[in-house]
Parts: structure tokens; sequence; C-alpha cells
């Protein structure tokens, strides 16, 4: 039997229901929130809710017309607000409603210096919005919740200029959350004053990926009323998407796309031509050529503002994602951490994916107590549960305190000639070939290789987790065009292994009231394969930034520095009778640009170690 959060029959259950923070009232006929199990339940109709398109001025002018830039807001609420219910928001901004734009990749391939491809403003002709792409709507729209699907600045119907997140897109996050809290401006499409007088104020903002990324930059603003936030596979950091230790990097697959390629790509507002100077802004300032630290990248820095955010964070995070990479996550999660901001984290073995593919039920269930707590001040379970979910195989997961493991410490190996253990005499060296990828360069790791170097332990005689991240230090002189050091963490030893990810014939309906034109989502699945060898880890350097993010310092030929630099932060097992392994090359092809072949990369084994953060 479901039991209402406004009952009447009794002062105990009064009480109760004013202790959880929601109204009380009179009529219990009167539509209201029903809460059972700590989770709000499905009593309002998907189907006949209120739609309606609203357009929240800003106090930006990013797109330069002498006018306030509006946002396009497409508003999903129970039809009961149409009366006296008042429900709390969730909402997902995203540049993608209205489609993609066509934007060249810039060359990955480097003759002298990194180009920029030309870019020259498109026609945009926006696509039809596409506001069925969210699953949050009829889930959540049913338990009590209004849901708004809004363009961001220089995308559908919104005016402004896309940035990649930059202060302009914060801003217009920010005064659609202030509109629901009664403070700010919006119209209709007849350009009439409304207000949201059915939002009780307490906003949350949800995503994945530019999604996932939007709320960490509104919560950077401290805008009073957004209680909460969701990031599913967020960058906290556009740097790190981009650049790692000052090297031009790439999300894996997506060789070539930069800063600027995020915000072209979704320029698809009408009259696109007006941002011609905000992409060409975008491609100075993001600096392809050095890839050094600077104040654009700082903007975009969310993980630095995380001990300031006056919201809660639920996170999550793919360990086979080499899109939006670790770092990504483990950033965030130690900025909250020293804050004591309210925080969760869901680590799992997919890529890219949204955790609905990943483990559908108990996601839900997870928000639903979530959003009920946060939203609508439930006393329920989720604040008292572990804070860390990971799931260590395919379907399997734990549960921890924290992340890292706390039991992981630092083990410093050395590099020898003989393998990776104790540290070495002499030196080494190897000529980077860009054209050849880590995966065959790692295959043969007993054979030499003149394009990289490789450093193995014995036989593990237990297994070890890798918790955290690991840390390389390279003596070395280098020699040639190319300014990178790339560093690779391997397991050997024949297992069965994730291979890939994908949907199967499954398919889920989400949400309770399903309207035609919603369809099902195809589950996701891990496929599993024998190898001999796992890529589990890597990272990179500019050796121009061994001193400084910010400026770059030229090497001379032939002489020694150290270098030294983190890895992506991980969480794995090394398995009893495999090896681990260290992979030193110049270019990693996937990942940084390609130079003209020939560096020469000469190591001092005495002066290079690897840390690992291992627990037993």
């Amino acid at each position: 039997m479901r039991s209402s959060l406004l009952p009447v029959a009794a002062l105990a259950s009064m009480a109760a229901l004013l202790a959880a923070g929601l109204p009380a009232h009179a009529d219990a006929a009167r539509p209201h929130i029903v809460v059972k199990d700590g989770k709000t339940q499905p009593t309002f109709s998907f189907k006949d809710a209120v739609r309606e398109k609203v357009f929240v001025e800003t106090n930006v002018d990013s797109d330069g017309d002498g006018k306030r830039d509006r946002v396009s807001a497409y508003v999903t609420r129970p039809k009961e607000t149409n009366g006296r219910l008042k429900v709390a928001s969730i909402i997902e901004a995203s540049p993608y409603f209205a489609g993609f734009q066509d934007a060249p990749y810039h060359p990955a391939d480097v003759t002298d210096y990194p180009r920029l491809a030309p870019y020259p403003i498109p026609a945009a002709q926006p696509a039809p919005p596409n506001y069925a792409f969210p699953y949050y709507d009829n889930y959540f729209v049913s338990r009590g919740y209004a849901f708004l699907a809004v363009d961001t600045l220089g995308t559908g119907d919104s005016d402004g200029c896309p940035t990649a997140v930059g202060q302009n897109e914060a801003q217009g996050m920010k005064s659609v959350i202030e509109w629901l809290g009664g403070h700010g401006t919006a119209y209709d499409a007849d350009g009439k004053k409304i207000s949201a007088s059915w939002s009780t104020g307490n906003v949350a903002m949800a995503g994945k990926s530019y999604d996932g990324t939007l709320p960490l930059a509104a919560a950077a603003t401290r805008v009073r009323n957004l209680k909460t936030i969701v990031s599913v596979s967020g960058v906290s950091s556009w740097y790190e998407e981009y650049r790692d230790n000052g090297g031009v990097i790439a999300p894996d697959g997506f060789e070539g796309e930069d800063l600027d390629l995020h915000a072209k790509v979704v320029l698809s507002r009408k009259n696109p031509a007006i941002c011609a100077p905000v992409m060409h802004g975008l491609e100075k300032k993001m600096d392809r050529v050095t890839g050094d630290y600077n104040r654009a990248w700082d903007e975009r820095n969310f993980a630095k503002s995380a001990p300031r955010f006056r919201t809660s964070v639920f996170m999550t995070s793919g360990l086979a994602d080499w899109n939006v990479k670790p770092i990504q996550m483990a950033a965030l999660w130690d900025g909250l951490k020293k804050a004591g901001v309210d925080r969760k984290l869901w680590i799992h073995q997919a890529a890219h994916d949204d955790p609905l593919d990943v483990r559908q039920g108990a996601w839900l269930e997870a928000l639903n107590k979530w959003f009920a707590h946060e939203l609508y001040n439930v006393r329920n379970d989720i604040m008292r549960e572990p804070r860390v979910d990971l799931e260590r195989t395919p379907g399997n997961w734990e549960t921890h305190r924290d992340w890292p493991d706390s039991s992981a410490r630092p083990v410093r190996l050395g590099l020898s000639a003989d393998g990776l253990g104790q540290r070495g005499h002499g030196t080494q060296q190897l000529v980077d070939d860009p054209s050849r990828k880590a995966e065959e360069l790692a295959t043969t790791p007993d054979t030499s290789d003149p394009n990289r170097l490789i450093y193995l332990t014995p036989e593990l005689k237990q297994s070890m987790k890798l918790s955290g991240t690991a840390k390389i230090k390279v003596r070395a002189s280098v020699d040639g065009k190319s300014p990178y050091l790339s560093a690779i963490l391997v397991d050997y030893g024949t297992d069965e292994r994730i291979t890939g990810y994908a949907p199967t014939s499954e398919q889920w309906c989400y949400g309770d009231s399903i309207p035609t034109d919603k369809g099902c989502r195809a589950v996701r699945k891990y496929t599993t394969g024998v190898t001999p060898f796992k890529i589990v880890t890597r990272g990179w350097m500019d050796i121009r930034n061994r001193d400084s993010l910010w400026h770059s310092t030229p090497v001379k030929p032939g002489k020694d520095y150290t270098f030294s630099w983190p890895m992506q932060p991980y969480d794995y097992v090394f398995k009893k009778g495999h090896r681990i392994g260290l992979m030193l090359l110049a270019t990693d092809h996937a990942y940084t640009l390609r130079y003209p072949a020939g560096t020469k990369v000469k190591v001092d084994l005495h002066g290079s170690t690897l840390t690992l953060p291992l627990a037993h």
C-alpha cells in the first residue's frame, strides 16, 4: 500500500510530514507528492503533463548584438501544477538538442608546428528540437518533478554563442535556476512575461558528458537554489580534456578535436555568423601550439571551484572512458572531499556510458532517493549508504567509504635492464615512430623494439590492487622534433577481459506513462575475450612544460633533464601470476600530436622510477 506524504488522520503523521519538509494540507484529496520507501512514487500522468516553451533572460550578451541573451527552455510538469501543486525541478541543459554542424578537425600530424583547420562559419539550419533525448523527463515528471530541457547559449532557439562551457554558458544556467527560484525573468513565445509559480524553488541539474559538465559550471557560480547536481562523465577541467601536463592531447578516437570544436559543432542557432568572432577567439585562447595552461583553461576548471560548491554532487565515471578520462572524476572528487561537500560516486567498467545502460534498476532507485532527499527533504538512507559504488568486474559491484582505497600505499619501482623493481644503471634509448600504435608496441614485451622501452616486474606472487594515481619520473635527454614523453602501464598475463560494449536485443522502456513518440532504450552489455595483455592507464607530458604548466621552456638537445608527471588515475587489480609492465615512448599515436619521426630519447635508468599506489 502506498503511504501518502499528506495524511490527515493523526498528529503523529502530520509531525512526520512537516519534518520531511513537504507541505501538509487539510485536504488529503488535493494532488500531492507520494513517498514510499524513501522515494517519490509515480502518481502523475506524464502523457497529460503541461508542456511549454519559455525564454529566460540572462545578464550576458555573448553574441554582441546589444541585447541580453535569452536561454530557451522546454518545460514539462505535472498538469496539477496548473492548480496549487508546487514541484521541484530537474534541468538537463544541452547543446545537442538541435543537432550538430560540420566543423573540420585540426590536423593531428605536424610538419612544422600545430596548425588549425580553416573554419568558415556555416549558414546553419537548425534541426527540429529533439526533446525526447533525456530519460529524466518521463521517469521523474510522473514522480512529482518538473523537467526542463534547456538549449545552451548559441544552440537551438537560444541566443548568444557556445563557448565550450565558458562563463556565458554558466551564467545562462544560473539565470534559469534563479527564474525557478522566483528571481529571474522569462518570456513565453509571444513575448509575455511568465513566472514559475508552480516551482518550489529547489532545483537539480543532471546530464552526461557536456550535459554533465554544465551542472559543474552552474555549481561554480554558487547560485543559491541549486540544491544538487548529477554529473555523468562530466568534464571537471577542460584543460585535462584536451591537454595533459602541457601536451596537446586528444580524447581517444577524436584526434584533431580541441576546445573550439566543441563550440563549432553545436553552433545551431539562427544567424550563426554573428558568433564568428567568438569562434575565432576560442581558437586563439586555447593555444594549440604550446599547450600551456592559461586564463581560458582556468575559467573552465570546475574541479578548482569544487571546494566552494553550495550543492551536493552525485557523479559517475567509466574506467574504460578515454574520451572524458578518469582524471576528470578524480580531480573533482578530490576537490569535493577537501571541502566536505555531500557527495556520491559510481565508478563502472564501461566507457562513455550512462549508468542507466550499465546498472539500470539500481541507478534509477539511487537517483530517486537522491532527488527525494535533496529536493524534497525526504528522510531516507541515501546519505548513510557508502559513498562509493565500484564495479570491479562486469556486473560485480563493491561499496567503499571513499576513493581511492585508503589502504593503497605508494610503491616506488626502479627501471633497469632486468625489468621493473630495483634501480638500474646506464642508459637505454628509443627512437620515435609516430605511425605505430601503443597496442602494437606493447604486443611483445620480451622482445626489444627500437621505438619503445618496456620494463616488467617478475610474476606477481599475489594479487595487487592499483587505486589512485601512478607517477612517473624519467631522467632523460631528448633530441628531435617531438616534445612528448608518454608512459603506459600494462597488465601482462592471459585473461578474459572486457573488449568492448554493445547494445543487446533487450530493450528497456523507462518511465510509467510512455507516449508513442518515446520508444525504448537498448540495454548495453560488456563483450569479453581472452587477451594476453591489457593497457591499464597512461599519461603524457610536453617536456617544455617540465617546470610549469603556464609557461613553456625549450630543452637543449642531448642535455639530461628530470621529467616527472602523473598518469591517469585508475582502479585495477593485477592478478597473481601476472606481470606489471611500464612502456615508455615519445608519441602516443591515438592521443598526442604526431610530429615527424626520429626523435631520440635516451633514458638514464638510475634517475628513473615508477611509483604505484598499491594495496593487497
